[in-house]
């Protein structure tokens, strides 16, 4: 059988999904944008895009777009798992059910797309899948435990998967990004409001987490979603990939500082830069 080129790509509304489509679509490759709402993402066609709904927390939605790329062209050739949120705020008061729902979409739907991609390309005997982290899966900053959980969840199945499907000619990638301009920041932002009560020990906090991550967007090192997308294009070209590739120079500081540094400095480095709970009186 011919060697499928045809990439998937969810979370394609806004950011990085949708800059790396275009990019992509742009190199001459035959790229399925995907979207929970396809009216998000129909002006993709425009920039030569085929879209597909694709909802990551849906199983039928998830085999509905695999079955249609392999349709047409026997395999999904580059899986790229974008879709994610952040849900930020004190673990203690982060809804459970709000968790769950933080890891159906940044993990298990990833995890679900490889599977379900995997058969295929097997079959063809190549394949690469893109799964996009952060540096949140490298270290950790506070009130986003949740959405670290997810990203270091999905840094370790990819380490496993690299070394699991290698045999097939199957290439496992993981991108790290830092600061990206996009609706990122303003939803991790607002997902804050949504917890805690006027009594909560953590209001302060909660919102001291809101304030500062919408800041950290508007840093001039913050930089724009093609930055990503560019990097994505590499990986996809590369003969031989990388396993990780840490996107801006201010995320390859920030994952070098927490190599070199023991957890209790690196406590005191984050006490420095965020606001912490106060204690009682």
């Amino acid at each position: 059988m011919s060697v499928s080129r045809a990439i998937l790509i969810t979370g394609c509304s806004s950011g990085i999904g949708r800059a790396t489509a275009k990019r992509l679509a742009g190199a001459g490759w035959p790229v399925y944008a995907t979207a929970r709402r396809v009216d998000s993402i129909r002006d993709l066609e425009a920039a030569g895009c085929r879209i597909l709904p694709l909802d990551v927390t849906d199983e039928r939605s998830m085999r509905a777009a695999v079955a249609a790329v392999e349709g047409t062209h026997g395999a999904v050739g580059v899986l790229v798992n974008n879709a994610g949120y952040s849900q930020s705020g004190a673990v203690e008061e982060v809804p459970i059910e709000a968790a769950r729902k933080q890891f159906e979409t940044n993990f298990f739907g990833a995890v679900r797309l490889c599977q379900l991609v995997l058969p295929a390309m097997r079959t063809q005997r190549q394949g690469r899948i893109i799964n996009m982290s952060s540096i949140g899966g490298r270290l950790t900053f506070p009130g986003g435990g949740m959405y670290h959980a997810t990203k270091y969840a999905l840094e370790a199945v990819s380490d496993v998967l690299r070394w699991e499907v290698r045999p097939f000619g199957i290439d496992v990638v993981v991108i790290e990004p830092g600061l990206i301009r996009t609706d990122f920041g303003r939803a991790a932002a607002e997902s804050v409001e949504a917890i805690g009560g006027t009594d909560s020990p953590y209001r302060a906090f909660n919102a001291a987490v809101a304030q500062e991550t919408t800041d950290a967007y508007k840093m001039p090192f913050a930089t724009g979603p093609d930055t990503v997308a560019r990097v994505v294009e590499r990986a996809v070209n590369a003969r031989r990939p990388r396993t990780r590739y840490v996107v801006t120079l201010g995320a390859r500081a920030a994952v070098a500082l927490r190599t070199l540094l023991p957890d209790r400095a690196w406590d005191l480095a984050m006490r420095a830069q965020f606001t912490t709970p106060p204690r009682p009186s």
